[in-house]
């Protein structure tokens, strides 16, 4: 048999205007039995002198920790936008139960406080405004956001190439510059290194490549000279070697910087005797 109580006094608690302590009185007297939000109390049109049983008590208590649980994801929300498994995993961390989470992300989805699919729209905006990111990159990170691959392709579908290239360019003009004593070589090695680990095709790569004027349009003396810097500082180490030997273990180290065997052998001819 289902027992019955009676509310005997719903008092505002003292920290918090927007919640209630309810007192019942079960057939052994007052005493305090739950707190509730303003919402639910309302919802559920709690009055002293209403009568209710346990499973009122229940169903009262679970509508509760959801209205909790929702204020939560909105506070988590008031910062920017979120995606569904953003929520999810936000909740999870504060140890919210599954049934819970599953009827808060219920309600946000109804008040469009979350939407997927304009959460990969405007996450791939941001990352287009914001970083230099390529889309492979931005892919991986919708993923691991929770965006379907559905969603995901629509919003990458607003990544031009030509914004692509853009991007990439700025990449690769600030290695170029950064990178000026290197060989052409070395500097093309690192352009593509980097925008690989930034999430551009192998064609966007080379596009940028070919692009920048410090690459494409580099002229032979300039290529001389970054040869010339990084034969000085070789030259440091190859103190103890003369002759055949020093100009064998110079040409080694300047292969291994970029530099064309035609160009070291121009360059060792012009400057000899170097050692």
């Amino acid at each position: 048999m289902i027992s019955l109580a009676f509310i005997t006094k719903i008092v505002t608690q003292k920290k918090n205007s927007e919640r209630y302590n309810v007192y019942l009185d079960r057939g052994k007297g007052e005493e305090y039995a739950f707190s509730v939000d303003q919402d639910v109390l309302i919802k559920y049109n709690l009055t002293k002198g209403k009568e209710i049983d346990e499973l009122d008590v229940g169903e009262i208590q679970f509508a509760d920790e959801v209205k909790k649980a929702h204020n939560v994801a909105l506070r988590y929300l008031s910062y920017r936008i979120r995606s569904i498994k953003e929520i999810d995993d936000y909740l999870k961390k504060n140890e919210v139960p599954e049934q819970i989470i599953q009827e808060v992300v219920h309600k946000l989805q109804e008040a469009n406080y979350v939407d997927d699919e304009q959460f990969a729209l405007a996450y791939v905006q941001t990352q287009i405004k914001t970083s230099i990111k390529g889309p492979d990159k931005i892919k991986r990170e919708l993923k691991e956001k929770g965006i379907s691959a559905k969603y995901a392709e629509k919003a990458m579908n607003t990544y031009t190439t030509e914004l692509q290239i853009q991007h990439a360019m700025k990449h690769a003009e600030k290695i170029s510059k950064q990178s000026a004593k290197l060989s052409i070589l070395n500097i093309k090695q690192k352009i593509e290194q980097t925008l690989v680990r930034k999430g551009f095709s192998w064609n966007i790569i080379q596009i940028a490549i070919e692009e920048i004027s410090q690459i494409s349009g580099q002229e032979e003396n300039n290529e001389l000279e970054a040869l010339q810097h990084q034969a000085n500082k070789i030259n440091n180490r190859l103190k103890k070697y003369t002759g055949w030997e020093y100009e064998q273990k110079l040409k080694q180290a300047l292969y291994r910087k970029g530099f064309s065997i035609e160009l070291i052998e121009e360059f060792i001819q012009k400057n000899k005797p170097f050692e």
